[in-house]
């Protein structure tokens, strides 16, 4: 069961919301390559409000994630792509209904 997760809040620059949009569905194949996270999803919360909630089995997935290639990509388009740095926040998952 997954237990550990992240959740991240990403906000576009102005004219930049197609960008993050395709950055975000370009993450979706990195993700699948990870056997450490069986759980991505990359969001829209808003007009220009995007988020990322990935969910993990134990922290060693959760950390492999955020030294990975999803997170180095995003880091290194964020001055690029977003208002402000990304706002990741390391949660806990209390309950989960997944298929499988």
């Amino acid at each position: 069961m997954v237990k550990f997760a992240l959740l991240v809040r990403l906000e576009a620059k102005p004219g930049k919301e197609a960008e993050v949009e395709a950055f975000l569905k370009g993450g979706l194949p990195l993700a699948q390559e990870e056997a450490f996270t069986p759980v991505w999803f990359a969001l829209k919360l808003g007009p220009s409000t995007y988020g990322i909630f990935d969910a993990f089995v134990d922290e060693a997935g959760r950390q492999a994630h955020l030294g990975g290639r999803i997170a180095a990509a995003l880091m290194a388009q964020a001055s690029d792509l977003l208002a402000m740095a990304p706002q990741i926040e390391q949660v806990d998952v209390l309950a989960a209904k997944l298929p499988g």
